[in-house]
């Protein structure tokens, strides 16, 4: 279930990837800000936001990196919904837009990021950001991540 579950979203967003080039949906040109920017006011609780797990690899039995996963999630970011403010510092992150947009109020930017379809966003450095779907259709993303081990 799970390889067929992670075929037919690989299926979806290979053709998106290629059908646009691989585009890291980064800060404009000139909107840069130290990454320590504080981003005052932005939301601490997820809204209308489905996160799920849809793969891991222990990286110790792999490589050697004790209590360390690389790991692949599915969100699903309904119109209006949240993803909360949260940083990435230790734990970097590549993020594929699948399908609709979402736009990202990120610490090292001082206007929002907004990613289509296609877009990857990069999330290292110790950023710190939050995601809001402004759209008018649910935004569907894939992110890999190297997650602690609980």
């Amino acid at each position: 279930m799970l390889k067929t579950t992670l075929v037919s979203l690989l299926a979806v967003a290979a053709p998106l990837a290629l059908a646009t080039p691989a585009v890291a949906a980064d800060c404009p040109q000139g909107g840069e800000v130290p990454a320590t920017t504080t981003l005052t006011g932005a939301p601490t609780m997820p809204k209308d936001v489905t996160d799920t797990v849809i793969g891991s690899i222990d990286l110790a039995k792999e490589i050697g990196v004790q209590g360390r996963l690389l790991r692949t999630r599915r969100l699903v970011v309904q119109p209006g919904g949240i993803v909360p403010l949260h940083a990435h510092k230790d734990r970097p992150a590549l993020i594929i837009t699948v399908s609709g947009q979402i736009t990202e109020h990120r610490s090292s930017c001082a206007v929002p990021i907004v990613h289509h379809a296609g877009d990857i966003a990069r999330e290292a450095d110790g950023i710190s950001h939050w995601w809001i779907n402004e759209g008018t259709e649910p935004a569907a993303l894939l992110s890999s991540d190297v997650f602690h081990q609980m």
